[in-house]
Order: C-alpha cells, then structure tokens, then sequence
C-alpha cells in the first residue's frame, strides 16, 4: 500500500494559465493584422490621390500650352494690326500733303486764271464785251472746291472708318489679351496649388510608408517573439502530453499490478480462512 502511494500519480496539472496567454497572443495577431491592413489601405488611397492630382495636373499643364500659344497667336494678330495701322496712318498723311499738294495747286491754278482774266478783261473790253468771265470763273471755282471738298470728305470719312475698324479691333484684341492673362494667372495659381497639394501628397505617403515599414518591422519582430514562445509553448504541451502518456501507462501497469495483488491477497486470504476452518 504504501509502494501503491508513492507510485501512484499525482493530480492534473493546470493548463488554463497557457491557454489564456495563448488566447491573448492570437488576440493581439488579429488587432495587428487589421492595422496592417488599414495602414495598407490608406497608402492605397495615398496612391489614387496621387494619380488623381497628376492626372488633373497633366490636363491643366495641357490646357496652359494651349492658352499659351492662343496668346502668341493674338500677339502674332497684334503686331498685323499695329503694322496695318502704322501703314494705315501713313497712308493718311500721304493722303493729307496730297490734299494739301492739290489745294496748293488749285490755289495757283485760281491764281493765273484770274491773273489771265484780268488781262483779258483789260485787253478784250473793247474786242467782246458781251462774255461774263467773271461768272464763268466762279463756276470753275465752284467746281474745284466742290471737287476739293468731296475729296477732303471722302478720305476723312475712309481715314475715319478705317480708325474707328482698328480701334475696334484693338479694343478686341485687348480684351482677348486681358482675357488670356488672367487666365493664365488663374492657371498659374491652380497650378502652383495643384504642386502644393501633390507635395503635401507625397510627404504624406512618404511618412505613411516609413510608419508602414516601422510598424511591418515592429510587428515581424513581435510576431516572431510570439512564434517562438507559442514553440516553446507547443513543446512544453508535447512534453506535459508525453509525461502524462507516461504516467496512465505507468499507471496502468500499477492497476493490474495492484488487481494481481489483491487477487493474490484474496487468494492467500481464502487460504488462511480454509486452514483456520
């Protein structure tokens, strides 16, 4: 009996402590999986936003070379108009010193032809008195300012028209100008904007993804940590398993051994109860 106590096995050792930790370490696998795939996921964003502003940056940049050469066609359009307006202009004042070249020489033309009339008036008093050249002299003036003026009045209102097209054109062009500037001012501000954002942008990426890599370091080292001690840990259960097959063989063994004692002891019993009868 007192061979049978010792060799008997003690009670079941407590598992539950190993379990609670094993449960904890799957806990925090989970949680960390999840922030991995959340860090993931916002540098996914990260990235579409960045395609995104590239995208729209390509786009503005595209519409800023064309507003640009809209704007070097307009100037092209403006040194015509200022050329045509020089040549224009001078052909205003060709226009005017031939006005003034043909009033001159009306002038001078009125002036012998009344030198000449009154010499014939002198000469012919006696000869024709009956012809008026005094009346046909102002007809031919008449007609030479007549003449004089519709000339001045055309090229004044052909020089006025041809002003009043240019400075229409001018107004419009200068306003295409004013027009295409702002533009590409406004294009400017939204481009400098667009480059502030997509550096805000890539600095955020940048420090999303060091944090990323940090953190995969972080966790592959706990994560390693806890591989070795749920190792240790599987060991430890493999060995508690081995020790208690062990131990029900052992304890096994003891049990026939001890039904094989007490059948010997009720033999032996029968025995001594059949000697003392």
């Amino acid at each position: 009996r007192e061979w049978y106590k010792k060799q008997a096995p003690g009670p079941d050792r407590d598992y539950s402590p190993y379990y609670r930790t094993i449960e904890e370490l799957r806990n925090k696998i989970l949680s960390a999986t999840v922030e991995n795939a959340n860090i993931v996921l916002q540098i996914d964003n990260a990235r579409l936003a960045a395609d995104d502003f590239r995208t729209k940056f390509e786009s503005e940049q595209a519409l800023r070379m064309s507003v640009e050469a809209d704007i070097n066609g307009l100037r092209r359009v403006l040194d015509e108009l200022t050329l045509s307006r020089a040549d224009l202009e001078m052909q205003i004042e060709n226009l005017k010193e031939e006005l003034a070249y043909l009033k001159k020489n009306h002038e001078e033309e009125m002036t012998a032809l009344r030198g000449q009339v009154g010499g014939e008036i002198s000469v012919e008093m006696d000869a024709a008195p009956g012809i008026d050249l005094t009346k046909i002299l102002a007809e031919m003036r008449e007609q030479y300012e007549s003449l004089a003026e519709k000339n001045r009045r055309d090229a004044e209102q052909w020089f006025f028209s041809k002003t009043e097209e240019l400075n229409r054109e001018v107004a419009i062009n200068t306003e295409q100008l004013q027009s295409g500037k702002t533009e590409i001012t406004e294009l400017r501000r939204t481009i400098q904007s667009l480059e502030i954002d997509l550096q805000s942008q890539l600095s955020t990426k940048a420090a999303l993804e060091g944090s990323l890599a940090d953190t995969e370091a972080r966790y592959g080292t706990q994560l390693a940590q806890l591989q070795m001690l749920i190792t240790s840990v599987e060991e430890q259960l493999a060995e508690l398993r081995c020790d208690m097959e062990r131990q029900n063989h052992e304890y096994r063994v003891l049990l026939d051994v001890k039904c094989r004692l007490e059948q010997e002891i009720a033999t032996y019993r029968r025995l001594l109860e059949g000697e003392d009868a």
